[in-house]
Formats: structure tokens, sequence, C-alpha cells
């Protein structure tokens, strides 16, 4: 038995006077979604273990079985395992990103989208003008990058900035937790002020908002974590080998802790405009040589942060149409059996254009195993699936038939 899990990113949702009280799922035409509810057996999941963030992280770890509170060091030093950057014993890792600030509010997470060309070349800026031994900048794709210090404290309360668009920036800075973290609360704030300094009138931003583009004019650092330890996969389920596809740093150095192999494909952005073919067919070459595939598609996330929903329903149409459907087509005539799993990490809403922790739905489909009454893959119908609620590593087991 070989296995593969379809993750897409923020998919879930609420319902949307918009759309006449149905969520994005329930709008889309998704054909694959729903005939694999009907070979399946659906059910809800809780990934957001209670009174923690609702981050990908978190909600990612979740879905791979992982015991949260145990593994969990913030999103830096997964995403530097995935840039091939160590993080030392007395190193602090964060997530550092490019955020446009407008009005003395936090306008966008991701500085309208900056490219990796554009990025690379702002953080190149910052840690010459503000690196030191301690503090080190290092580019990362589109608007996520990292942030090392040497001897930070992980103690201290950074808000994500996806979770507060149009909210005054100095009321969210950096808290200290303990008394002992207040240097490192201190250094960062005094980061994020400089870096305004410095932004502000770089050439690349004022080009950008020349062309009617929103300016990186400011980092957001937050996530901080030092080294996690983590058993992988292998050592925990019957798989022997497996493989990680995503175009996000966090899910490859998660990925990557977990003992599967990174597999990059050339065109995917992470975004609606993401290689969905390309990724389609990377799954399918990696699950010849391995038994496990951790398939991500981030593009559904990012259009629930951007409060679109015309957008984050083509982006659940893309991936029923241009992911999931020939991934079936294709496994019809292996001969050895796969099992399949399809859901969202999380929801986006986009009426608030976050996170949440509202359980989510899913599917797995095991051939050979009696298929429940469930017709299409919606927040809604799994709630009538065989498999029920679900939380902690249950989802994991059921999947791999434990």
């Amino acid at each position: 038995m070989k296995y593969l899990i379809l993750l897409g990113d923020g998919m879930a949702d609420e319902p949307l006077q918009a759309l006449n009280n149905r969520t994005p799922l329930q709008a889309a035409h998704t054909p694959a979604m729903d005939q694999l509810a009907r070979q399946g057996r659906s059910g809800l999941l809780q990934t957001i273990p209670e009174g923690m963030h609702p981050g990908s992280e978190v909600a990612n770890l979740s879905v791979l079985g992982y015991d949260v509170s145990k593994v969990l060091e913030g999103r830096g030093s997964l995403e530097a395992a995935s840039m091939g950057i160590p993080v030392e014993g007395n190193e602090l890792a964060m997530r550092c990103n490019l955020i446009c600030i407008e009005n003395a509010c936090i306008k966008n997470h991701s500085a309208g989208h900056i490219s990796n060309e554009e990025a690379a070349i702002l953080i190149h800026y910052l840690n010459e003008s503000l690196g030191t031994e301690s503090i080190r900048f290092f580019p990362g794709v589109a608007y996520r990058h990292l942030l090392k210090i040497k001897g930070g404290n992980k103690h201290v309360i950074c808000t994500p900035p996806h979770d507060v668009p149009g909210t005054a920036f100095r009321d969210v800075l950096v808290r200290a937790a303990i008394p002992e973290a207040q240097e490192t609360a201190d250094t960062l704030n005094q980061l994020i002020i400089r870096s305004q300094e410095l932004l502000s009138n770089h050439p690349v931003n004022r080009k950008r908002e020349a062309a009617g583009k929103d300016p990186a004019n400011s980092i957001w650092p937050w996530s901080p974590g030092y080294k996690p330890a983590m058993p992988t996969l292998a050592e925990k389920y019957p798989i022997r080998s497996g493989a990680v596809i995503s175009a996000v740093d966090l899910i490859k150095g998660l990925g990557i802790y977990a003992g599967l192999e990174n597999v990059n494909v050339s065109g995917a952005t992470g975004l609606y405009d993401t290689n969905y073919e390309g990724k389609m067919q990377a799954a399918l070459s990696a699950l010849k040589i391995h038994d496990f595939v951790y398939l991500h598609i981030e593009a559904s996330d990012e259009a629930g942060h951007a409060g679109d929903v015309d957008l984050k329903i083509k982006t659940i149409e893309y991936l029923d149409q241009r992911v999931l459907s020939p991934l079936m087509k294709a496994l019809q005539s292996w001969d050895e059996p796969v099992t399949i799993a399809l859901l969202p990490d999380h929801p986006t809403p986009c009426c608030i254009r976050t996170h949440t922790a509202t359980p989510v739905p899913f599917v797995i489909y095991r051939p050979g195993q009696p298929a429940d009454e469930v017709t299409s893959f919606d927040e809604f119908s799994a709630q009538q699936g065989g498999y029920g609620y679900l939380k902690g590593d249950e989802f994991i087991k059921a999947f791999f038939n434990i």
C-alpha cells in the first residue's frame, strides 16, 4: 500500500452571504473531490490543540500525528531546515516577514506579494545594515524570510502579521513573556523600527510605489523557537520512506525534520499561479519510489488572507481539476493500491482574513474499504462522515490503518 495526503492549505471557510450562505468549498465546482467523498469515508479533524494558536506549523504537525506541545519550536527553525541554514543550540530562529505599513498600520503581511528578487535585495541590505555577529537575516521566498539571534530568548510574545491587518503596528510589537526575555523583545522591536527607517526610501520600494505596488517597508519577526527534536514519520508509522512537495519553506522544513525527501518543483509559487500540474506529476513520481507523499498546495490560504472570495473558489477548483482529478485517473492504472487523504490544515475564512481553530473536513479513500454516505467534500457534509470527529493522532492512525 502507498499513501498520499493532499493538503489544500486554508481551504476551509465559513458560510458567506455573497455565496448564499455557502462556503467557498460548497460553491466551487469540485467533481473530483466529490467523487473521492463518495468513494471514501469522511469526518472532521481538530488540527489545533486546545489553547494553541491556529498557525500552519501547529496544524500541519498535528495532521502528521505529532504531539505539538512536545515538538513545536516555531516556524523559524523549520524554515531554516528547508533553506539549508543550520540552527545551533544557542540560537533563536524566527520567521521574518517583509510587510507593508501604511499610516502606521499593518496594511498586509506580504508587502503586496513582493517578488523573490526584490525581497532578496532588501534582506541582504538589512543584513548589511543591521546584522551583527549575533543577528543575521537570511533571504527566503517572496515575503517569507529568516532571522537568527544568538543567545535570544524564545519566551517572547509575537503577533503573526496576517492576523492583524489594519492594526496599528505599535499596538502589536513584541512583548516579553518572562523577565529574562525582555532584552530579546527590546532587540526585536528596535530591529522593526530601524528596518522602517532603512526601507522607507530604498530604490526597490520607490520603484514599487511608482508602479502602484505596496512597498516592503518593515520587517515583522514572529514564531520564535530553537532547533526542534522530533522523531521521523518512519520511526512512528509503517512506512519506509516519504517525500514532501510544497512551495512553502515551513512545510518543506517540517518534512525534513519528519525524515521526508524535499522535492522541489519548478514554478511552484505558493500562490494561485503555482505549477499545479508540475506538483501533481512530482507526486506521482515520488509515489513510485516512496511509500508516502505529503503534497501541500498553499494557494487557497493566500486567497483567504486576501479576503478574495472569487480567487479562493478558483484556487479550490484548480486543485480539483489540475491536481486531484489527474492524480486519481493516473492511480487507477497502478498495480499497487494507494490510500488518498484530502483535507485543509485549518480554515482561513475570507471574512476575517486569518486562520481559525475550527475543525476541518477530511476524506480518506482506501481501495477496498466500504464508503460512508457522504457524497460531497465540504465543511458540513463531512459532519455526517463515518469517521466522526477526530483529534490528536487519530487521523494519521486512521490514514495508515493502524
